[in-house]
């Protein structure tokens, strides 16, 4: 076999499952932060793909043609991106409750930097934010998202991905979820800060000589914070339940793509 043939061959397949890899590694929770070096997600990835390589091998992968090589190039990134993002998501939906926490107890107009991402994230969306990580760590989370891509090279073998519209309607139906989970997350809490609105009300009513924001402010805190604490056993369960649905929406994604 001369050089051509092997590049094209062996190193043509193994630049394709590299692809795949990275994309993941751009987007998947925990291998896609920020506060990750470069180099050892780079590194890690490379690693990855010596591994998977000659296990998910298939012949016959590389087109002769460059341009048709890079579509597939594309369509191999596209893929771990999709499986990272989807992975992402219930991680958004925890910034989302924990941001409108902050805004109803009073803790809006503080923001705490997050390495994670290297944003500006409120202050109880950040504390749910670590919080979920350490859940999504202690529930080996990370050991699915390398399973799930060992998985999709199997389900979609490389080079040979199918695309249709059926990937829009899964994409909405997830992100509708994402929103559900983040009102369930700050559901508690949100009761709690209502009906200690109401009775504020009340007392507004029927005490007009009293100062009701000296009292409301730091009382909603209050309020809050003790409900959060009291919610705490509960989101954690609710986390893993919701860790669970994002396994099943990973794999309903790589279901439809080869459909």
């Amino acid at each position: 076999m001369d050089i051509y043939s092997l590049l094209q061959n062996q190193l043509g397949f193994f630049l394709l499952v590299f692809c795949r890899i990275s994309g993941i590694f751009t987007t998947a929770p925990i291998f896609g932060s920020r506060n990750v070096p470069t180099y050892a997600k780079s590194g890690l990835a490379l690693a990855l793909a010596c591994l998977l390589a000659p296990i998910v091998h298939t012949p016959n992968t590389s087109p002769d043609a460059l341009p048709a090589y890079i579509l597939i190039v594309m369509g191999e990134l596209a893929i771990g991106i999709m499986i990272g993002y989807v992975a992402s998501l219930v991680f958004s939906a925890v910034q989302i409750a924990g941001q409108l926490l902050d805004m109803q107890i009073g803790f809006g107009i503080i923001n705490i930097f997050d390495p994670q991402s290297g944003q500006q994230m409120p202050l109880i969306g950040n504390f749910k934010y670590i919080l979920a990580l350490l859940v999504f760590l202690s529930t080996n989370g990370h050991h699915f998202l390398l399973t799930a891509l060992t998985s999709s090279f199997k389900l979609i073998p490389v080079g040979s991905s199918i695309w249709n519209t059926a990937i829009t309607a899964i994409f909405v139906d997830i992100v509708k979820g994402i929103f559900i989970i983040a009102f369930k997350i700050s559901l508690p809490v949100l009761v709690a800060v209502f009906l200690t609105d109401i009775a504020l009300g009340i007392l507004a009513r029927t005490m007009p000589q009293m100062n009701i924001f000296v009292v409301g402010v730091p009382g909603k805190i209050i309020v809050g914070v003790f409900v959060l604490s009291l919610a705490l056993p509960f989101y954690i369960l609710f986390l893993e339940v919701a860790f669970n649905g994002m396994h099943q929406d990973v794999y309903r994604l790589l279901a439809t793509i080869v459909r």
